[in-house]
């Protein structure tokens, strides 16, 4: 069974920095495309960012300088810093894989990530 299982949400301050962690298992990891969304209840979930299995990047203009993701295919773990955080940055952020040769898109249960003063 794929799992992955997100980390490192909290709350933080106007300014602050986070690092989002996302440990997989049940997948070879060196096999996915590996990406971030937010998803604010009540609105459809939002790409944040993609990562892909040779280390490739893509941002959404709403993440572009601010957000970085990352990977290490031997930890078979993926991460999404974020700097300079806003109060409209609040919301769940989600983990999701893929296989390259596929389409099915697997998601984790979220951490939740709060910028307040």
């Amino acid at each position: 069974q794929v799992q992955l299982v997100e980390s490192g949400g909290g709350l933080v301050q106007p300014g602050g920095s986070l690092r989002l962690s996302c440990a997989a298992s049940g997948i070879i990891f060196s096999s996915t495309v590996m990406g971030w969304y937010r998803q604010v209840p009540g609105k459809q979930r939002e790409w944040v960012a993609t990562i892909t299995k040779g280390g490739n990047t893509m941002y959404a203009d709403s993440s572009a300088g601010r957000f970085t993701i990352s990977r290490d295919n031997a930890k078979n773990t993926t991460w999404l810093r974020l700097n300079n955080l806003k109060r409209e940055d609040t919301t769940v952020y989600y983990c999701s894989a893929r296989l390259v040769i596929g389409d099915r898109m697997w998601w984790g249960q979220g951490t939740r990530v709060t910028v307040s003063s």
